[in-house]
């Protein structure tokens, strides 16, 4: 039995072949949005087949979500669909509210003249896929965002972590939603950081962001014990 749907599109991705991108887009749209469920087994042959490109292609396809997490490459035992679980999740969050909330200090301290403009700039981006209706589409804006803010806090290094907490945050949040969410309220969670960024606030933004991150997802009261609910 295959798992793949007829909703797999991929979008290029910078630097990447036509073929492989659509691949990874592909096999990450399907994970994300739980179509591929966790535990699936992939195999290169029936993939390629599915994309209609090569093993090779696949395979680097494999490579790129592993680096993000998502699935998990165990040698003779084949690749399998990671697992999105309730107890990773939380650490996930944690590691993430340290990362961003530590660097948000440095932000502020020398944030560059385009930060604020390219913010509000990713802010209609949300927007507009979120009256769209495209919850894939806003969470790759937001993770866009978020990756922005920490890039003028000048840790380079800390930067794949990051994507990583906020690829799982997405994927768990998405996987928790029993109803529609209103995905407008959702973009619009981002107004509040910007505008303290841009009044020079250095302890409201650093709340702003903190409460922000604390209340993506309601995992209960011990798990930011510092966070504002």
């Amino acid at each position: 039995m295959s798992y793949f749907s007829e909703r797999s599109q991929g979008r290029p991705i910078q630097g990447k072949p036509p073929k492989s991108a659509a691949a990874f887009n592909g096999l990450k749209r399907e994970i994300m949005l739980g179509l591929l469920p966790a535990g699936a087994a992939l195999t290169e042959l029936e993939l390629a087949a599915h994309f209609g490109c090569s093993q090779g292609t696949v395979r680097e396809a494999l490579l790129q979500l592993q680096e993000e997490g998502l699935v998990l490459r165990n040698g003779h035992r084949g690749t399998q669909v990671s697992q999105c679980t309730e107890a990773e999740a939380v650490e996930m969050f944690r590691v993430r509210q340290q990362i961003e909330c530590n660097g948000m200090v440095r932000v502020m301290h020398a944030r560059s003249a385009s930060l604020v403009p390219d913010l509000r700039a990713m802010l209609a981006d949300m927007l507009e896929a979120a009256e769209a209706g495209d919850e894939l589409e806003l969470a790759s804006h937001d993770r866009d965002f978020h990756r922005r803010m920490f890039r003028d806090a000048d840790l380079p290094a800390l930067d794949p972590i990051l994507h990583r907490c906020l690829i799982h945050n997405h994927r768990f949040k998405i996987s928790r939603s029993q109803t529609p969410r209103d995905l407008v309220a959702t973009a619009r969670r981002h107004g509040v950081i910007i505008e303290a960024i841009a009044d020079g606030n250095v302890a409201a933004a650093c709340a702003a962001l903190s409460h922000h991150i604390a209340t993506i997802v309601d995992l209960g009261p011990d798990v930011f014990a510092d966070a504002t609910q």
